[in-house]
């Protein structure tokens, strides 16, 4: 008797339950059921040793990983770094981590980085270099963004592409 109970509690229940998940999924829907919009990250490579094209510093390293980690949700479709140790170091662990390559560009010719980049589908990180990054910033249509100088490690620009706004954030 207990045992018809139970089986017809389970069966009066059942659409109670499948009505509260497809409200809770109208709610809060899964992270593959939300777009992110297509966005340029603009970074300065980590903190670097010194010397002549200088591979980065421990903490250097552990902050391109903290990027990665920061970025690998955000359908990064390219990466792009300039020629150097410190800027491909930086980012290496997520073009590991999503299996994006680097592509190298040319510091000297902001607008090509910035037309090849625009030709993407979906978002794109760029690193670059203290003297470098403001102007890709701008040649991306984002908003102006202050000069960075040599001991400021960590900052990412990330630029709406759809609006240039640019909105800055600190690993």
């Amino acid at each position: 008797m207990h045992r018809l109970f139970a089986i017809a509690l389970i069966f009066a229940l059942l659409p109670a339950c499948a009505a509260q998940t497809d409200t809770a999924r109208m709610v809060a829907p899964s992270a593959a059921e939300v777009e992110v919009a297509p966005t340029f990250y603009v970074s300065r490579h980590m903190q670097k040793e010194s010397g002549d094209d200088p591979a980065l510093t421990a903490e250097g390293t552990a902050n391109a990983q903290r990027l990665a980690d920061m970025l690998a949700d955000k359908g990064i479709a390219a990466i792009f770094s300039t020629d150097t140790k410190r800027t491909r170091a930086t980012a290496e662990p997520l073009s590991r981590l999503i299996g994006v390559p680097i592509q190298v560009y040319d510091p000297r010719d902001n607008q090509a980085l910035a037309a090849r980049a625009q030709a993407v589908t979906g978002s794109v990180l760029i690193v670059g270099h203290s003297n470098t990054v403001p102007a890709i910033v701008a040649a991306l249509h984002g908003q102006p963004v202050a000069p960075i100088d040599e001991e400021t490690f960590g900052l990412i620009f990330a630029v709406d592409r759809s609006t240039g706004k640019t909105v800055q954030t600190r690993l």
